[in-house]
This record gives C-alpha cells, sequence and structure tokens, in this order.
C-alpha cells in the first residue's frame, strides 16, 4: 500500500492524535476494569498503538518495535498495584531475570560472530560454495537448497535473502524465469534455515525461554520441516529440470566458511551455546587475520558492530521480560490462561493453542522474535500444566511463528525480498509453497506425533 507524500504526513498527524487519544484512554478506564483486565492492559496497549498505528500508515515498519515497548512499560508500570517502587522493582525482575540475560549474552556472541564472518567475506564465499555443489540443471531446487544451507549457517533469513536475491535475479534474468517464482523460492529456503539455525534469534528465544537444548530442539525441528522442505525440494527439482544455470561462480575459498561449519556441528553435537559462539569468533579472527582481512583493531571493530547491532533486538527483549512480569505478577497471565485453557483439554489442544497464539502474535507485530517473545511465558505456563515436551513447544513457538513470516506480505522477508528483486511482496506469495506446506505437517505432528516424557535442560 503505498501512498503520496501529503497523505502520509497527514495519516502521520492523525496516528499521532490517535496515539495519545489510546494513553488517556487507558489511564480514565482504569476503574472501570476488572482487576485481571487491568493487569492486561499493556498487552492490549501494544497491539493497539503498534498494529493500529501500522495499518493507519500502510508501513508495519514505520513504528519501531522498540518505541511501542517503551511507550508499553510506561503503561504497565503505571496500571500495575503497589507503590512506584514495588512497580519499578517488578518490572526490573522481568527484565533482568536469569533467562533474559542468558539469551542477551547469547544475543551478544551471536550478533559478533555474524558480523565478524560477513566482514571478511564468508557470506559470499558460503554462497558461491553452496550453489556450485548443485547441478546445474536442477538450479530451482539448488537455490532452495543454497538459501535453506546458508540461513542455517548464519541465523538470518533477511541476511540469507540479502546474499542471495541478486544472484537469484540475475539468474532469473539470464534463464527467462519469472522473478516472483525465483524471488520465493530464495525466500523459502531462507525460512527453512532461518527456522533451524542455532545462532538465530528465534531459536535462541524459544529455547531459553522453555528450558531445552537447541540441539534437542533441533531434532525435534527437523522432523516437522525436513519432510516438508524435502516435498518443496522433490517439486521444484521437477520443475526445473532441463533449466541450466547460467555462467560460471567466482571462486571461492573454503577456510573461510570454517566458522560456519565448526559453529554449526559443535551445536549439533550440544556443546553449550556460549562455548560454540566464542569458538566460531575466535576463528573468523584467525582465519580473517591470516588472509589479511583484518587487522587486530578492524576485527574488534566488526565484533563491536556485530554486538551494537544487536542492540534494539536486546532493549526489545527486556521491556519485554519487565512488560511480561507486570502482567503476570497482576494476575493477568493467570486470567489469560484460564480464558485459554477453558477450551484446552488435551495435550494436542494445549500445543495447538500455542500454536495459534504465538501466529497471532506475529501477524500483529510482523515480528517472530518479538512474538515468540511475548508469548513465552503463556506458553511455558501452559506446558507446565499439561506436561508438554519443551522441546516441542520451543519447536512449535519457532515453527509457527516462521509460518506466519511467511504468509503475511508485511514481514521483513517478504519485503527485503521484494525489494532486491525489484516487485511486490503480494506478488510472491502465489509462489512460497514452503510456508503452506510446513503448516500442514505442524498441523499433522500436533495431531498425530509421538509424545515422549518432559524432558528439561539447558
Amino acid at each position: 500500500m503505498y501512498f503520496s507524500e501529503k497523505d502520509r504526513v497527514f495519516k502521520e498527524k492523525i496516528c499521532g492524535i490517535g496515539f495519545f487519544i489510546v494513553i488517556l484512554s487507558c489511564f480514565s478506564y482504569i476503574p472501570l476494569y476488572y482487576n485481571h483486565m487491568l493487569a492486561l492492559t499493556p498487552l492490549i496497549f501494544f497491539i493497539c498503538v503498534y498494529l493500529g498505528v501500522s495499518i493507519a500508515l500502510g508501513d508495519f515498519y514505520k513504528v519501531p518495535i522498540s518505541v511501542a515497548f517503551m511507550f508499553t512499560s510506561i503503561v504497565s508500570i503505571c496500571v500495575s498495584k503497589g507503590t512506584l517502587k514495588h512497580r519499578i522493582k517488578v518490572f526490573s525482575r522481568g527484565g533482568g531475570s536469569e533467562n533474559m540475560m542468558l539469551m542477551i549474552w547469547i544475543f551478544i556472541l551471536a550478533g559478533a560472530f555474524a558480523n565478524s564472518a560477513k566482514e571478511m567475506g564468508s557470506i559470499n564465499d558460503m554462497v558461491n560454495i553452496t550453489l556450485s555443489l548443485v547441478p546445474s540443471d536442477t538450479i530451482y531446487a539448488g537455490l532452495f537448497l543454497a538459501s535453506a544451507v546458508i540461513s542455517l549457517s548464519i541465523g538470518t533469513s533477511v541476511g540469507t535473502i540479502v546474499a542471495v536475491m541478486p544472484i537469484a535475479v540475475g539468474i532469473s534474468a539470464a534463464i527467462g524465469s519469472g522473478t516472483p517464482y525465483i524471488a520465493a523460492i530464495v525466500v523459502g529456503g531462507a525460512l527453512f534455515g532461518d527456522n533451524l539455525s542455532f545462532i538465530s534469534d528465534t531459536t535462541v528465544c524459544a529455547t531459553q525461554s522453555q528450558g531445552c537444548k537447541m540441539s534437542d530442539k533441533f531434532k525435534t525441528n527437523m522432523r516437522i520441516a525436513a519432510p516438508a522442505a524435502m516435498l518443496v525440494l522433490i517439486y521444484y527439482a521437477v520443475m526445473g529440470t532441463g533449466v541450466n544455470s547460467p555462467g560460471e561462480l567466482p571462486s571461492a575459498n573454503f577456510l573461510k566458511v570454517m566458522p560456519y561449519v565448526v559453529v554449526l556441528i559443535t551445536a549439533m553435537l550440544g556443546v553449550n551455546v556460549l562455548i560454540v559462539l566464542t569458538l566460531g569468533i575466535l576463528l573468523t579472527g584467525i582465519v580473517g587475520l591470516c588472509y589479511g582481512d583484518y587487522t587486530v583493531t578492524t576485527w574488534f571493530k566488526a565484533l563491536a558492530d556485530g554486538t551494537m547491532g544487536m542492540g534494539e533486538l536486546i532493549i526489545i527483549t527486556m521491556l519485554a521480560g519487565g512488560v511480561l512480569e507486570v502482567i503476570r505478577a497482576n494476575g493477568g497471565i493467570r486470567f489469560l490462561m484460564d480464558k485459554i485453557l477453558k477450551h484446552v483439554h488435551s495435550e494436542r489442544t494445549a500445543e495447538l493453542s500455542i500454536g495459534a497464539l504465538v501466529s497471532v502474535v506475529d501477524i500483529c507485530t510482523a515480528n517472530n522474535t518479538v512474538a515468540i517473545i511475548t508469548v513465552s511465558g503463556i506458553a511455558r505456563d501452559i506446558s507446565n500444566r499439561f506436561h508438554l515436551d519443551p522441546r516441542r513447544v520451543a519447536s512449535i513457538l519457532d515453527t509457527f511463528s516462521c509460518i506466519m513470516q511467511g504468509i503475511i506480505p508485511y514481514g521483513a522477508q517478504m519485503l527485503m525480498g521484494a525489494a532486491l528483486a525489484g516487485i511486490n511482496p503480494v506478488q510472491i506469495i502465489p509462489h512460497l509453497y514452503y510456508p503452506y506446506i510446513l503448516l500442514l505437517f505442524s498441523i499433522a505432528a500436533i495431531m498425530i506425533g509421538r509424545r515422549n516424557k518432559k524432558v528439561t535442560g539447558k
């Protein structure tokens, strides 16, 4: 949806007025709320402000999520009970909890690793190596596989799309294939890898919030995502038969992808993620210094830039943790759970309710990481009540949020892919098969899947 500059300015003025009306309404209606509904005011406020203003402006990235959470945090403290000192203490307890601080540690290390590998050219080498290993007459399947492997390695679907989409668009022009079709292949593969990556922020949030190992979540998730991806891969292989990849790919340095390979292997072996990422950071430094891509100072700068790049996510994590703790302390989580659990009578319906919750929040926020953070506390309470396997719950949170990111046309992946391909995001959706097939497999896994004894552990 696009507006003229005059219309946009007018809409922003209206949204600004509406924003302050929402704030005033929250305070004016406080005496009319029941205690439990009062506790949910911050959540309602966040959805109204972020979703409402974004829809009005026709742009889900016009309102920074960190700002929306900042005002939501203020509202959560204002509508709480007790002295101001007590309210702030409750909020701070949630924002600085053990799980939150562990996630922040992982975010810091993951950001440093990802950026230091990127700055020495590892992503380009990973793209070229992956594509070179694919038979030239199965280019569609090759692009999907390349996007999946790269996203799995670097932990970001958006970063994968940025790296692969220009190559894909060039291939599309050379072979005469439709650009929306090629763009959808890349986006689908990127979503598959991001959903399973050990250094993806969604994986970190899902596993740490549910108290399970990343390797256990990976194995559980793989049983659902791998068959869906294989089905899509076979389809692309059949459809791409006889379509040859044009030209020669640039030569690649295998040693520069070693940090990704080592991180992937050690994480799959169950090594503590902090150790895994630290090892990856050291390897980027060693390889980069040996090849002259870095001096000690430029390596440090790359690490610093990667850490700073995670700043907004860290802020969102802390503010969301504080808001959810306030809601919990005021009885809002319990009230919401009671409403949800009226319709939940088994492990299957409990898992479906978690999938539905994270899906709805992702639609509202257009951000799968924020959706997982927002729902994770409720999901864990539901999990404890019905004795669900934390590995399955973490997988459900990550998978369903990933699915929604591939369905909504205003998600970061769709917008970035469309921008780089020079098309409208809506043009990609009809050709994006993977999220829909993954949805079917995910629901099937919940309805007929085998359940194991509850297992916990970091």
